[in-house]
């Protein structure tokens, strides 16, 4: 079985305002979305990456810009993955729920997106989302049960720590890291 743990790439961590992709692959192998980004730096959470509005995100099937800027913390724990977009986007937080969510032998970030999602979002609150392609990928891709409970209880703590936000999934981090994206504007695009 996976381990799970977050690693530093073994070619060491690339210079802040490196332009990178975040790989994103179901359990299967197949590949599922890959984000347009840069290396933000790290911090006690883990490493961050920022991602610019008009910067893509695609995914066999479907391409998606990004209108505001968004950061991306890569937690050591490897079990999820959270995204903070810039107001005034409705979504404040998005938690994908992961496995092996770590530095790849590439030195790219990459991971298992593991289907649940734990979503703040203005006028809705703090949900659970795909609950539905979970248990439908559970039982198509066989996720181990140990991993299924471990999973589980991963989501429910962070949609709790995410309602009380707490650090790191509250505002003030957040409009730290997509402040260093900002500062990080002109190297960017030149």
């Amino acid at each position: 079985m996976p381990s799970g743990a977050s690693q530093r790439p073994p070619v060491g961590i690339p210079p802040i305002g490196t332009k990178l992709e975040f790989r994103w692959r179901k359990w299967d192998g197949s590949p599922h979305w890959v984000h347009e980004c840069v290396y933000l730096g790290s911090d006690e959470w883990g490493d961050w990456f920022g991602q610019r509005g008009g910067w893509h995100s695609d995914r066999p099937g479907r391409s998606v810009v990004a209108v505001q800027d968004n950061v991306t913390l890569l937690p050591p724990s490897g079990d999820h993955v959270v995204t903070m977009n810039a107001r005034p986007h409705l979504t404040r937080v998005y938690i994908d729920i992961a496995w092996e969510a770590h530095w790849s032998d590439e030195g790219v970030p990459s991971g298992i997106d593991m289907d649940l999602d734990v979503v703040d979002r203005e006028g809705r609150g703090v949900y659970i989302d795909d609950e539905d392609e979970w248990e439908e990928h559970r039982v198509l891709y066989g996720y181990p049960h140990d991993l299924v409970e471990k999973l589980e209880a991963v989501t429910a703590r962070l949609a709790s720590v995410v309602a009380a936000e707490q650090p790191p999934y509250d505002r003030a981090t957040a409009e730290r890291w997509l402040g260093r994206l900002e500062q990080l504007d002109h190297r960017l695009d030149g």
